[in-house]
């Protein structure tokens, strides 16, 4: 009986995990053809807590074309120039299209630091001057053009930074700033762009990988859903060939930051294998 319980309950967690793989691709919404950047502070973000964002929304049967946008070269331990090429690496192996899609700035506005919180207002100019160069002015009166960008969704941290790193709240706050600024003085008009950021959940669930997949599921199935073109919340859980991607993602591109802690998190976090993406209600300023 013991011998039949050990090899019974892992496979049972497997079967499981497949089980909630499959649910949640056949009846939870998705985002096609949609023109989309993730948002992150460092390179190594978007393999460490959005793998499976990037690996479900590069699926070339949506048709979304999927870049990346990093605002610093990670350049604290004066690495910037090897992460850069990794997370170019990176991207690539998650199933972006070509090189060109990854971009990083460096600024000392942006300095990759455990304390540095970012100014909000900074972060919005930059995307602004980005996406929706035409609106990068300030509107001081109301206006009935319809605003425009070059991207339909922006992904980024949410309000807690799933770390609780300063970097990640101020892209938040940056986001947030820069959706309010495209339909300022601009009533009657929707959001050319939709903002959606990812939960930050509790720290022991965080560390139960493919384990909190029916928790997950459950939690959104029983969630207020809005749908259409505008859908949320969005659930992307990986199955274990995609985790091997993400893994090898960091282990292969992001060499210079594998510290024997990362290799737990590969391992052992939630984010590796599932995201719960919500997407943000933001009002003209």
């Amino acid at each position: 009986m013991q011998w039949f319980t050990l090899f019974a309950v892992p496979i049972l967690a497997v079967v499981t995990w497949l089980y909630t793989v499959s649910v949640t691709r056949s009846r939870f919404p998705k985002l096609r053809n949609k023109r989309i950047c993730l948002l992150i502070a460092h390179p190594d973000d978007e393999a460490m807590f959005f793998a499976p964002t990037v690996l479900a929304l590069t699926e070339p049967s949506l048709g979304n074309h999927v870049k990346i946008l990093c605002l610093s070269s990670g350049d604290a331990d004066g690495l910037g120039e090897i992460r850069k090429k990794e997370l170019i690496k990176s991207g690539m192996q998650l199933g972006l299209r070509k090189e060109d899609d990854v971009f990083v700035v460096e600024s000392p506005e942006f300095p990759d630091s455990m304390t540095a919180t970012w100014d909000k207002v900074k972060i919005s100019s930059l995307l602004s001057s980005a996406f929706a160069p035409n609106l990068s002015k300030p509107m001081t009166k109301k206006s009935s053009d319809q605003p425009t960008a070059t991207i339909d969704v922006l992904i980024t941290f949410d309000s807690r930074g799933i770390s609780s790193h300063p970097n990640h709240i101020s892209l938040f706050h940056g986001a947030r700033h820069f959706i309010g600024s495209l339909i300022h003085n601009r009533p009657g008009w929707q959001c050319p762009v939709d903002l959606y950021t990812l939960s930050t959940i509790s720290i022991l669930r965080k560390y139960t990988s493919f384990l909190d997949g029916i928790s997950s599921m459950l939690g959104m199935a029983i969630s207020k859903k809005q749908m259409g073109d505008h859908p949320s919340p969005l659930l992307f859980l990986s199955a274990p060939q995609e985790v091997r991607i993400a893994q090898k993602a960091m282990t292969d591109a992001h060499q210079s930051q594998m510290r024997w802690f990362r290799w737990g998190w590969i391992g052992l976090s939630r984010y590796m294998v599932i995201n719960d993406l919500r997407l943000e209600k933001v009002t003209g300023k």
